[in-house]
């Protein structure tokens, strides 16, 4: 797998050389960057590698109780997560002296900004894509987050 080093060196290799794209590939890994625009986020796709096939789980005894027959319901039926496009520190506000762009229960549009994501000093607005209310703030201000990782529930207009 490629190391954070070297990952962050593409990126800044990507800045400084005005890049919108580069496609590493190897025999065991392969590794995609794109920047779409100058003020679009920097979009990283996560290694690519194959996984050995799993082995198979030894026999056990049933359990002593049974298993409900449906699943209970769950709080976060029907809500979308708005994701994170890239690894990097999560930031609920634009600056520490401003109110954060969403809150739990404020009303948002499709391609309204609710926080933005620095990696390698470069801040990046995220914009939801999807129009509802925000439910859910999954994530602490000034906490590391991963490509793909949930930021918010939203129940949908």
């Amino acid at each position: 797998m490629i190391d954070i080093k070297t990952l962050k060196e593409l990126v800044r290799l990507m800045v400084d050389n005005d890049l919108s794209e580069v496609d590493l590939r190897d025999q065991e890994e392969t590794v995609t960057l794109k920047r779409p625009g100058p003020q679009a986020p920097v979009m990283m796709a996560q290694p690519m590698q194959h996984a050995p096939a799993p082995a198979p789980a030894p026999a056990q005894a049933p359990s002593p109780t049974p298993a409900p027959a449906t699943p209970a319901p769950s709080a976060d039926d029907g809500l979308l997560a708005v994701e994170s496009p890239m690894v990097g520190t999560f930031y609920s506000k634009p600056d520490p002296d401003s109110p954060s762009y969403v809150n739990a229960g404020k009303q948002i549009r499709k391609d309204d900004v609710v926080c933005v994501i620095e990696a390698m000093k470069v801040f990046n607005e995220i914009k939801s894509e999807v129009a509802g209310v925000i439910e859910r703030i999954l994530v602490e201000d000034g906490q590391p987050v991963e490509y793909g990782q949930k930021l918010f529930l939203v129940r949908p207009a």
